[in-house]
């Protein structure tokens, strides 16, 4: 099974490489590194460390762009594995999105007031997961509209529509749940790299704010759920006589209410409910 967590994430960065070499003209592809032991897993009251490895590439071509992003999440053993309490459970989660540039595709201008542009936002999220009780198996289409603001760097707001479904397996019944779509729901979602003013800093990060999906497999109620993702990135790269913006360190913080949907007031409990801070390094090329 940690083979083919390994393997699936592979697979998937080399998918992106391919994705984004459609004609770029402009790109960056990245590695990164964070760790925290402060994340929460809903049903688990534990506090649990995790070290996460990403592969990001963002490109832009002639009427838009894309953003590909894979994290191969591991787990110490406060979140088992499906192979045994002794071992932390794996995850590999892959997000795309293109958006496609409603003024370079019709030549007309959308600017307004804030926003310098519109777009159309397409993708899916993909996961795979070797916990020891649910081993989610997550697929999810989206779809919806964007608007790109006028600020230094970038900061993109998009409404868009989730079609979600999973087939999880339990090891502790050892039954398989046949894939359920949950009901179509919405989310809101900001995207954004913003510098900080002439200093060697950047404030990036994203926010989802979900509407609850209506019942789960099991027939119980989901949650409205909220995840915000932001870090502070230092550019180091002069002092490892670099070129700019190749090395990058800094500090992110996490804050995910109702995970997954799981609703923190109910039985899933504070597992549902992480503020994870983390230390995070990325090297770009």
């Amino acid at each position: 099974m940690k083979k083919n967590i390994q393997r699936a994430a592979l697979v998937a960065a080399v998918l992106g490489c391919a994705v984004g070499a459609q004609a770029a003209d402009w790109s960056d592809t990245s590695i990164g590194y964070r760790y925290g032991t402060d994340f929460a897993e809903p049903f688990n009251a534990n506090a649990i460390a995790k070290s996460v490895v990403d592969f990001n590439h963002v490109s832009g071509y002639k009427y838009g762009s894309n953003f590909f992003n894979v994290d191969l999440l591991l787990s110490d053993k406060k979140d088992p594995s499906s192979a045994g309490a002794s071992t932390g459970a794996q995850e590999a989660y892959v997000v795309y999105r293109h958006t496609l540039d409603l003024e370079k595709v019709t030549g007309s201008s959308f600017k307004f007031g804030p926003v310098r542009g519109m777009g159309a936002v397409a993708g899916f999220d993909w996961n795979t997961k070797t916990d020891a009780g649910y081993n989610s198996k997550k697929r999810m289409l989206v779809a919806g509209p964007s608007l790109m603001l006028d600020v230094p760097g970038f900061l993109n707001v998009s409404l868009l529509a989730l079609w979600e479904s999973n087939a999880p397996y339990s090891t502790f019944s050892h039954t398989a749940t046949p894939r359920y779509s949950y009901d179509t729901h919405a989310m809101l979602n900001l995207v954004w790299g913003i510098p900080v003013g002439s200093l060697p800093l950047s404030f990036e990060g994203f926010a989802n704010i979900i509407a609850a999906k209506g019942k789960n497999e099991f027939g119980g109620n989901t949650a409205a759920e909220t995840n915000i993702d932001m870090q502070l990135m230092y550019d180091m790269s002069p002092l490892v006589g670099a070129g700019k913006n190749k090395f990058k360190l800094g500090l992110e913080y996490q804050y995910w209410k109702n995970k997954f949907g799981n609703d923190a007031a109910g039985s899933a409990g504070k597992g549902a409910f992480a503020h994870t801070p983390m230390v995070r390094a990325e090297y770009h090329f």
